[in-house]
């Protein structure tokens, strides 16, 4: 019987295959045919013929002008509008200094000496450790190593620089670029907006020209990394020939919450500290050592929905403190975010064989009401690499679920919340890097990141490798890569 059953599944496959194959090259099936015929043809035309088909090309003369004169015109509207492309030259993601790491038994005896939280909170706090997926070595900002911990505006500052700083040096030296050819700067931080901005603060830092173009992105949630990429793609679409930097990093300092809503809690176990910056570029020269090129962003806003933008809220509790709560409908929100960004991205990156499955899936249940389960599109033929925002255990699960993946596809994200935690917005980047240093990245791969954010937001990215991709230096990843055995993942 479970023979019987193997077979029958070996069988479905191989028929799935076979489909997916017919349809891929089905152009060249009918192409090649039609082109042998067309030249059999032509070859058997006699010197005569050939003159007589030219005489009656002659004799049409205004017609074939006509066509030449539309074809030079819209191929020159073509070239002068089509989108210009973006070259990802390379990135950086920030490591911390080995003594802001802390164990468990280090966080909750930290909590317990605080005095803030009760014995109902404190147990949950190890619950959610225990649960989450993070490993001992993540990283929490100096000003929260302290008893009692020694939050302000200065110590905020200062773990701000200290993160992008640390991730822009990284990338300045990496990319050999002088920071006065940077023409647009992006940075997003959610929860710490000081003024100046964090844009401004780098532009002091690196004393970049006058008019660059700085944008700084705020309470957009962990998409906002994305939500960043696609604002410097538009902007490279305006400006030729220069240079954007992203950064995106989220502020620990001021936002522990010290309550014991238990809806609040849940940050202060998930999240650390962490950032990245990305150097993008339209300039045709960078072609040749860029290491991506940006395909497609795909954003998608839940927003108009009460339930959705009250899932992830910053707010006071009942005594007055401030933190984040996060729903119990949190995934479920999610996923219909999800649903929705992919029904958008598939189009674009799918397979004319998974589409077209979609299509007759979606037609039979509407239209015929027939009793059959929604088709989900097999991602894997679109994507070799997989960026899932690390937002939790949970969340990586759930994709990993609905997207029906494979645990090496997960890999990355599941190894970067263990080793460096939720670290927001620039999670995805983490997790290239991983990719990177196990020297899994080839020329032509495509990656799709995708990150969940407040408001509430899915957004997408994708990216295809211009050349077999090696680790940058100073990879956050360096000397630690195979430090950790693939159990964990389980």
């Amino acid at each position: 019987m479970a023979m019987e059953k193997g077979e029958k599944v070996a069988e479905k496959k191989s028929l799935k295959s076979s489909y997916h194959y017919l349809m891929t090259h089905l152009f060249t099936f009918c192409f090649v045919p039609l082109m042998a015929v067309i030249v059999i043809k032509a070859s058997r035309l006699s010197p005569d013929e050939i003159l007589q088909l030219w005489l009656q090309l002659q004799s049409h003369k205004v017609s074939v002008m006509v066509c030449v004169t539309l074809l030079v015109f819209g191929s020159t509207v073509y070239f002068l509008t089509r989108p210009r492309p973006v070259y990802l030259v390379d990135f950086a993601c920030y490591r911390p200094p080995s003594h802001l790491k802390v164990q468990f038994d280090r966080f909750m005896k930290h909590s317990t000496l605080m005095g803030h939280f009760n014995e109902s909170s404190l147990g949950f706090q190890r619950k959610i450790l225990e649960r989450s997926g993070l490993g001992e070595e993540t990283y929490v900002p100096e000003a929260m190593q302290y008893i009692p911990p020694r939050p302000s505006m200065e110590a905020a500052r200062e773990e701000a620089e200290q993160v992008m700083f640390g991730a822009l040096d990284i990338l300045f030296k990496n990319t050999n670029l002088n920071p006065n050819h940077i023409g647009v700067l992006v940075v997003n931080c959610s929860l710490f907006n000081p003024t100046p901005s964090l844009a401004a603060m780098i532009v002091n830092k690196y004393k970049l020209r006058g008019n660059i173009k700085s944008y700084n992105l705020g309470g957009m949630g962990c998409s906002a990394g994305v939500i960043a990429i696609d604002l410097a793609k538009d902007m490279l679409q305006v400006h030729r020939n220069t240079y954007a930097v992203v950064v995106s990093t989220e502020n620990i300092t001021q936002n522990w919450y010290f309550g014991n809503d238990k809806s609040m809690l849940i940050p202060n176990c998930l999240f650390r500290m962490g950032g990245a910056a990305v150097l993008l570029s339209n300039k045709g020269g960078d072609r040749r050592r860029a290491k991506y090129k940006l395909l497609h962003t795909v954003r998608t806003h839940r927003g108009a929905d009460d339930t959705a933008f009250h899932c992830v809220y910053q707010k006071q509790d009942g005594v007055g403190k401030t933190g984040v709560s996060l729903s119990k409908d949190l995934m479920a929100i999610a996923g219909g975010a999800l649903k929705a960004n992919i029904t958008t991205l598939g189009p674009l990156v799918l397979p004319i064989s998974e589409q077209l499955l979609f299509f007759f899936t979606l037609v039979a249940k509407k239209l015929f009401n027939a009793k059959v389960k929604p088709y989900i599109p097999d991602f894997k033929l679109a994507f070799n690499h997989f960026c899932i925002h690390a937002g939790g255990r949970g969340v990586i699960d759930e994709l990993e679920r609905n997207l029906q993946l494979l645990p090496l596809h997960v890999e990355a994200s599941r190894m970067t919340l263990h080793r460096f935690g939720n670290t927001s917005s620039s999670s995805i980047w983490y997790e290239l890097a991983y990719t990177e240093a196990k020297g899994r990245m080839k020329k032509g791969n495509r990656v799709w990141q995708i990150a969940f954010g407040s408001g509430f937001k899915c957004n997408s990215s994708v990216w295809e490798a211009m050349k077999h991709v090696k680790p940058s230096p100073n990879s956050p990843w360096e000397d630690c890569i195979d430090k950790y055995p693939v159990q964990i993942l389980a």
